[in-house]
């Protein structure tokens, strides 16, 4: 079986539809439909039920998925050690957001050199969609990101809550403040955002990336939520002030991963991050404000 069939098998499941597998995958949403046909033919059975809701897998289409998985992770899984360097016993791959590469996910990498220097690493960052898509499709073994969707034979569990708060150049900035720069920390900071500042115009400036963000006011000078866990010691240093008077917010990381497989890499990785996100709650943020988000960002997406 040509593996891209089930590649795109499972960017249709993880979608719900043939245009957001095309998008994902790059490629014609005709492709897309070519494949399934093509796969349909070869099991001999419906794999989706079209409708005007999407694509939803018939009961051979999940039967199907755990061994789409395992077709897709296993050739991962070749690749990697066909070309693991001499010395090493398996290799692993993690993707997460790009602020958790601040401070947090740096720990994991020490402490995995340090505990497991047999295992290689390979590290990426990505966004919740690219994570997502790569742990459903086999490319990525474990992902750490803000705001997971549930997905067949993956596992979700929370590592820790980032409490996002303002912070400026200046505390004598105004607010609403001409210079709030609005980060996309995903749909949980929005619905919590919404409510706090329900007639809040739109800012001027939006942006993906809390590193790109971060410059510009610093740069420019401005104000915007961020984690307090990376802009502590911007406080402390008086390159930022903390804006004591607005609303905190929770943002809570998770970690997902395969939950059929049992390999002692994925093992000793998803330890080392559950004991440090043990550690990171124990820590706490006593100079943090007091985060109070709404009861509709309490987990992730179904």
């Amino acid at each position: 079986m040509d593996i891209e069939f089930a590649r795109t098998f499972l960017a249709v499941a993880a979608a719900g539809n043939f245009v957001g597998a095309a998008q994902r995958l790059h490629v014609t949403q005709s492709t897309v439909s070519m494949r399934i046909q093509a796969l349909e033919s070869r099991l001999g059975a419906s794999l989706f039920e079209r409708g005007r809701g999407g694509a939803h897998l018939t009961p051979a289409g999940r039967r199907f998925l755990r061994h789409a998985n395992t077709l897709v992770r296993t050739l991962e899984q070749a690749r990697h050690e066909v070309g693991l360097p001499a010395g090493f016993r398996g290799s692993l791959t993690l993707r997460g957001r790009i602020a958790l590469w601040d401070g947090f996910l740096p720990q994991w990498v020490a402490r995995m050199r340090a505990t497991h220097p047999d295992i290689s690493l390979h590290l990426e960052v990505g966004f919740e969609d690219d994570i997502m898509r790569g742990l459903v499709q086999g490319t990525v073994d474990v992902g750490v990101l803000y705001t997971p969707e549930n997905r067949p034979g993956l596992g979700i569990e929370r590592l820790f809550e980032e409490k996002l708060v303002l912070v400026a150049t200046d505390p004598a900035r105004p607010w609403p403040d001409p210079g709030y720069i609005h980060m996309d920390w995903g749909v949980e900071f929005h619905a919590q955002f919404g409510t706090a500042f329900p007639d809040l115009a739109p800012p001027a400036i939006t942006a993906n990336i809390g590193w790109l963000v971060m410059q510009q006011i610093l740069h420019c000078g401005g104000s915007g939520y961020f984690p307090w866990r990376i802009t502590r010691e911007l406080v402390e240093a008086g390159e930022l002030w903390l804006m004591e008077d607005r609303p905190a917010f929770t943002l809570p990381a998770y970690m997902v991963f395969s939950m059929g497989r049992s390999e002692d890499t994925l093992s000793a990785a998803l330890d080392a991050l559950r004991d440090l996100g043990a550690e990171e709650r124990s820590r706490g943020d006593d100079a943090a404000p007091t985060a109070t988000p709404p009861a509709s960002a309490a987990g992730p997406r179904r």
